[in-house]
């Protein structure tokens, strides 16, 4: 029966419109980029002026030598030195806690498909709402934010953890701490403006955007769709070996013609991983180890994360998270919506078997830099979220997992891991740019 099925994937190869496969993209698929903007979204990305404390970028958590993530389970924003897996606590800015979520990759977040954005979908296209869109800010959302892909770098520069910084530490943070988040003097205004205060950042914004005359005219919102521009530029994947089967031009060998097989079929991925990007952008509660200190709010002492249900307040949506798009995912460890898995085998070992995978869970499967935390106080809730569990997956065996990696890795597009505009050499602010030493 598996050689008849990887067979006929092999036809596949040369027929895309086969049934299970979706169709192939195209340019349609993607919202269009302007070439100047992205340019100046590459320099604002990589640059530290964005933090409250100037040292942290956007490239920081998402940076192209670890898939566009960092390569830790759950990452060290402010108060962190250091980049990737070297990454490490600042013995003289201790983080008070680890982000509370793995950061996701960035890949294809330009295509029109993706209308909610975030683990839990916090942010969402909405006609209905101010500017398009649904936040938590709600009805105090400005407007002038190009996609919703812009308004999704709104948040990691208000977080303490990630980019603003602890209370007292500098203006952003104590902007954010007040609650004075837009307008004049707001924290998005102070960024805006350390940004307009660089002159060839004053020159390029001018160029860049009809709207803008003089320094002064440059808003967040500016900054947000240079950054939104960049990382629909860079990060587009559709050239993986994958999208030569979906356009008919060539066969994947054995044994990722077999895993290709078991994607679209008994192993029921694509169940969820459906579509060109190879998710539904649904809400499933899989049952993921909850390490770390959850999503709490601060005058909270636990360590869950309810997921979508904070979203939501739809008791079926506990636990629950977005399906993750699979492209480029053997680049994008560790796994999960915490990270809890740093190999992508034992992962989806762990899937096939959700109830045992989390009752045998193991803090030795995460990539966590040291910090003198408690990382499995979440797993005090271990018994509700395997009860929340919406999937039960097939019974497949060792071999088959082996089988679906060497498909999983045809779905790396050599263009996006590489990069179109690549890490600037310099930044305009003249601060430390994040690259591999």
């Amino acid at each position: 029966m598996r050689i008849i099925a990887s067979a006929i994937l092999m036809m596949w190869g040369v027929g895309a419109a086969a049934e299970g496969l979706p169709a192939p993209l195209t340019d349609a698929d993607f919202a269009p980029v302007d070439a100047a903007e992205a340019r100046l979204g590459q320099l604002l990305f990589f640059d530290p002026i964005l933090s409250g404390n100037r040292n942290v970028s956007c490239a920081t958590c998402h940076h192209p030598a670890f898939g566009t993530s960092d390569g830790l389970s759950l990452g060290l924003g402010d108060g962190g030195i250091g980049l990737g897996t070297e990454r490490v606590a600042d013995p003289q800015n201790m983080p008070e806690q680890r982000i509370p979520r793995n950061a996701p990759a960035l890949f294809n977040l330009g295509a029109h498909e993706f209308t909610v954005l975030f683990h839990d979908g916090r942010i969402e296209v909405d006609p209905d709402r101010p500017g398009g869109l649904r936040t938590p800010l709600d009805a105090d959302m400005v407007t002038g934010f190009a996609s919703l892909l812009s308004a999704q770098t709104m948040f990691p520069v208000l977080s303490a953890d990630e980019m603003a910084g602890h209370y007292s530490e500098n203006d952003v943070s104590q902007a954010v701490r007040r609650g004075v988040i837009t307008g004049p003097g707001g924290a998005w205004d102070i960024i805006a403006r350390r940004v307009a205060g660089i002159p060839a950042y004053a020159d390029d914004f001018a160029v860049v955007y009809d709207h803008v005359d003089t320094p002064d005219q440059i808003s967040f919102a500016d900054i947000s769709n240079a950054i939104a521009a960049f990382m629909a530029f860079e990060w587009r994947s559709d050239s993986a070996p994958f999208d030569a089967v979906l356009r008919g031009e060539i066969s994947l060998p054995a044994p990722a013609a077999t895993g290709m097989a078991l994607f679209y079929g008994a192993a029921e991925c694509a169940s969820c991983h459906s579509g060109p990007f190879l998710t539904d952008h649904q809400f499933h509660a899989m049952g993921a180890p909850q390490i770390g200190p959850g999503k709490a709010a601060r005058f909270e002492s636990h360590a869950r994360d309810e997921g979508r249900f904070r979203v939501s307040g739809d008791v079926a949506d506990l636990y629950a998270f977005r399906t993750p798009s699979l492209r480029n995912v053997m680049l994008t460890a560790p796994y999960g919506h915490a990270g809890a898995h740093s190999d992508l085998h034992a992962f989806i070992s762990a899937h096939v078997d959700l109830q045992a995978g989390m009752a045998s869970y193991s803090i030795d499967a995460a990539t966590l830099p040291d910090l003198p935390v408690d990382d499995l106080r979440g797993m005090a809730d271990a018994a509700a979220i395997a009860q929340a569990i919406s999937y039960r997956a097939p019974q497949i065996s060792a071999a088959d997992i082996d089988a679906l990696m060497a498909f999983l890795a045809a779905l790396t597009d050599p263009a996006a891991r590489n990069g179109r505009l690549g890490v600037p050499d310099t930044v305009p602010s003249g601060l430390p740019v994040d690259r591999l030493r």
